[in-house]
């Protein structure tokens, strides 16, 4: 795996890293903060909460809509999640205390992808890093508006 193959993104979020990693650890709660515009709803048979090798099932839409079904392959409570459909993409977060809050780390693991070249002729890879930022900064506004 090079450092080129993963994207990562980081940002301060004015929250416990362990409200955050409820939010993350909930898939209801992932359209919330979904900077992309793809991700539309959890299935019905998805658990309410994650936990290592949990499989969790989305709807979402590019240009149409289809499913992906994910596994958490990491998991350490309050700390790191990270989830991988069967394209081998690993969409990850890490949480850091800090001063004020909690640095959250986005990543997004294309190491083991099965279709690099899709990904790149796609710009697939530079939309994840924006679609990334937008989720950090949405990540934000959900702590910091009354809940």
């Amino acid at each position: 795996m090079t450092k080129t193959e993963i994207v990562s993104v980081d940002q301060i979020v004015h929250a416990t890293p362990e409200s955050i990693f409820n939010l993350l650890a909930d898939p209801r709660q992932h359209p919330v903060i979904d900077g992309s515009g793809t991700v539309r709803k959890s299935q019905g048979d998805t658990p309410q909460r994650l936990s290592l090798g949990s499989k969790f099932g989305m709807d979402m839409k590019i240009g149409i809509p289809y499913k992906i079904t994910n596994e958490v392959i990491e998991f350490n409570e309050g700390r790191q999640i990270a989830w991988r459909h069967f394209g081998g993409h690993v969409w990850r977060y890490f949480l850091e205390p800090v001063d004020g809050g909690t640095k959250v780390t986005e990543q997004f693991d294309y190491a083991n992808s099965r279709s690099k070249l899709f990904l790149k002729v796609t710009g697939a890879i530079p939309k994840n890093e924006k679609a990334m930022r937008i989720t950090l900064k949405n990540l934000e506004k959900h702590f910091s508006s009354p809940q």
